[in-house]
């Protein structure tokens, strides 16, 4: 998003900020795509943001079995065939590290979830948009000429029963990380995208229009029911929205057999894990993929209880090694 030249920004700002031009590029990629019935097998990573959503996605991308959008799909991500076309956009890998400065490197070929840009668009509880959210992966896997979607989105962990209904045989990944390195690298980007955003206002225009609320001056929290601890500016907060988040996905699909908990640091520390999911996600063929596990040594003060509490289900979703 900081690369970005004044010219883009705008095309941007047009492409993404009116629901009216999003439908109407839907609706220029509905005339222009094949409507063939979509295939099941998908794939859907959703977990709290710092949990190793992106690296999962990045690994299972290697596979070259899945569809996924990409950067160069942007801005126009709800027609990416119409877009392919016009923009002419010669492959580029030449990479660069995200604006979160964690250390992973993206090019315009990286898959990214700009997904949330759907359900900005379309109403989920209208009952059409479960055909249109089959069409727009057909058109996604039509881009990219696969017919196995991958998607990131965060923001599904609210809507997993309707992913399960609307895709029954696809695989659903909910990483999971330890909760008070997830609770601090929160925090950490919270704070450091506020303050970029303040250098430069089109980072925060940027992550509004992706529908990207997980931190940072959109923020909104995921779960927002008879919470302890209001302030975002403290680790407690993203402490108790780990503890909160990953209770319910827990007690509501612990017994539910397309959605699996996958553990970050185990996805680090044994190749085993890695082979073990690729099986259960049916991909034809293994791969190694190098898991780094970023581990801060943290000393911070963080409330006894709500710590406890996230340490106990941590535990207890250790226990869920693909089990539902």
């Amino acid at each position: 998003m900081n690369n970005y030249s004044w010219l883009q920004q705008k095309i941007h700002q047009l492409a993404l900020s009116s629901k009216f031009m999003r439908e109407a590029a839907f609706d220029f990629e509905t005339y222009l795509t094949s409507t063939e019935q979509p295939t099941n097998n998908h794939v859907f990573v959703s977990g709290l943001a710092r949990s190793g959503t992106t690296i999962l996605l990045n690994a299972l991308h290697e596979s070259s079995e899945f569809a996924s959008l990409s950067y160069r799909d942007m801005p126009f991500v709800l027609a990416p065939n119409l877009w392919a076309k016009l923009s002419f956009n010669k492959k580029n890998n030449n990479s660069f590290e995200r604006a979160h400065g964690d250390g992973i490197r993206v090019s315009a070929e990286s898959p990214e979830a700009f997904e949330e840009v759907f359900w900005m668009t379309f109403d989920e509880y209208d009952i059409d948009t479960e055909e249109t959210f089959k069409r727009y992966v057909h058109f996604i896997n039509n881009r990219y000429q696969r017919n196995r979607y991958l998607s990131k989105n965060n923001q599904n962990i609210k809507r997993l029963k309707l992913i399960s209904k609307i895709f029954p045989n696809s695989k659903i990944l909910i990483p999971f990380r330890n909760p008070i390195q997830t609770a601090y690298s929160l925090l950490f980007q919270h704070q450091r995208f506020i303050e970029l955003s303040k250098k430069d206002t089109f980072i925060s225009d940027y992550m509004k229009l992706i529908g990207h609320s997980e931190f940072g001056p959109n923020y909104v929290p995921i779960y927002n029911k008879n919470l302890r601890f209001i302030d975002d500016l403290s680790v407690n907060h993203w402490l108790e929205q780990w503890y909160l988040n990953y209770r319910n996905c827990l007690e509501t699909y612990k017994n539910t057999d397309n959605i699996y908990f996958i553990c970050y640091e185990q996805l680090c520390y044994s190749k085993e894990y890695w082979i073990d999911l690729l099986q259960i996600l049916d991909i034809k063929e293994t791969y190694d993929f190098k898991f780094k596990e970023s581990h801060k040594d943290i000393s911070i003060q963080v409330d006894h209880d709500i710590s406890t509490k996230g340490l106990s289900l941590y535990s207890e979703l250790l226990h869920y090694h693909f089990k539902n």
